[in-house]
């Protein structure tokens, strides 16, 4: 199916497609990704280093969240004024600076302050980053180009959580974090040589990012955020807490734990892939079943998670189920708010970023004041909620 708006259009007369700063992009959201969920899997060590409970620490991912909403409510007014290349290029800057604070970080101030500035980044490069793709390719191509980008989504998925691990375990939580700063400088390389000039669009192409807010006064926009809101919701309130949910329910060594987590993170290719093809016929039914399913593994894990193998097998059933939702929230927003890309995407960047920073805040006060099994069935209550809300779908469509 062809998309149409102001900004395919333009990007059809561009002419041939910016395939490489579309490459430039998808990296970016790697290492977005990676920076953002890698504290997953070092809870405990930067707990243990910095003196805080590991629901303190989860607070980090959290903070990280509530910088990303109000980035993205407020990036696409502010962008619009600017070359959006040159605001891409300065948010990386700013996951940079984030990156180096995280790693140095002498005390959980100075790391709540960094995942701040990584949130600023978060909210703002993928609030701009549908519609600067839709910029960059003829709107024929831009569905492989949004999947080409999910990739890097998937990829980071699949690595952070595992690979920070593994190599927490061996050269430190700190070392680790400074293993990404290279990559950065690489993609602020490639961004500068690959993003062409995209400066701020004709008024009459641009003046529906003027209220990012505004879109809620539409009845299935609202509906909407909220369906988004409780399965990201769900599934992170969960997702958050893996590595305590594995160290003390599983009793999984290090060495294990990273398996089990690049596992949950390579299913996400099967899901994202699975997502793609069904997504033409099938966009309402996925976005209100996917959220159950996962919900139902989420109780799942409870039952199996004293047996290793179990485990790993119901994991990567969750890696899959989770890796689909943000695909098909991402195909809902390119229907249900085609005339306005920049301020869909921000409304559904803040939705999903304060979703995540109420699942993992929700997560780290159920760990903390009752036990692991609480926390998964938080998430997987919410998850249902989901479900319910979404129902057939119509009340999605405009």
């Amino acid at each position: 199916m062809q998309l149409s708006s102001p900004l395919t259009d333009h990007a059809s007369a561009a002419g041939q497609p910016a395939w490489s700063a579309v490459g430039a992009m998808t990296m970016c959201v790697a290492l977005l990704i990676a920076a953002e969920f890698m504290p997953v899997s070092l809870l405990t060590p930067i707990a243990r280093d910095l003196g805080a409970t590991q629901g303190m620490a989860g607070q980090a991912i959290a903070v990280s969240g509530l910088f990303a909403v109000a980035t993205s409510l407020l990036i696409p007014a502010v962008a619009r004024r600017h070359d959006r290349r040159h605001v891409l290029i300065a948010l990386t800057w700013t996951m940079l600076a984030s990156l180096v604070l995280i790693a140095m970080a002498p005390d959980f101030t100075v790391l709540m302050l960094a995942r701040a500035l990584l949130g600023v980044t978060i909210g703002g490069f993928w609030a701009l980053s549908t519609a600067t793709v839709m910029r960059l390719v003829p709107g024929e191509l831009l569905p492989k180009a949004l999947g080409l980008m999910y990739t890097g989504n998937a990829v980071a998925a699949a690595l952070a959580a595992p690979m920070g691990s593994y190599f927490g375990a061996i050269i430190g939580w700190r070392a680790t974090f400074w293993t990404l700063v290279p990559l950065v400088l690489i993609n602020l390389l490639w961004q500068a040589a690959s993003l062409p000039s995209l400066p701020p669009l004709p008024p009459d192409a641009s003046k529906a990012t003027t209220s990012v807010l505004g879109l809620l006064k539409r009845r299935h926009v609202a509906l909407a955020m909220a369906g988004a809101m409780l399965s990201f919701g769900g599934a992170f309130t969960s997702f958050t807490y893996f590595r305590p949910f594995l160290e003390t329910y599983t009793q999984a060594s290090v060495p294990q734990m990273s398996m089990l987590l690049l596992g949950l993170g390579v299913a996400g290719f099967a899901g994202t892939y699975g997502a793609t093809l069904l997504l033409g016929r099938h966009l309402y039914p996925l976005l209100r079943w996917l959220p159950l399913a996962l919900g139902l593994v989420t109780v799942l894990l409870l039952g199996v998670g004293h047996h290793l193998w179990v485990t790993a097998i119901a994991l990567a059933a969750w890696g899959a189920l989770n890796a689909a939702i943000p695909v098909a929230w991402s195909t809902w927003l390119t229907r249900g708010v085609r005339d306005a890309p920049e301020s869909g995407g921000g409304l559904m960047v803040a939705a999903i970023q304060l979703s995540i920073m109420a699942g993992a805040a929700l997560g780290g006060l159920l760990l903390d004041h009752f036990y692991i099994t609480a926390t998964l069935l938080g998430g997987a209550a919410l998850l249902a909620m989901a479900c319910l809300l979404v129902g057939n779908g119509r009340r999605l469509q405009a």
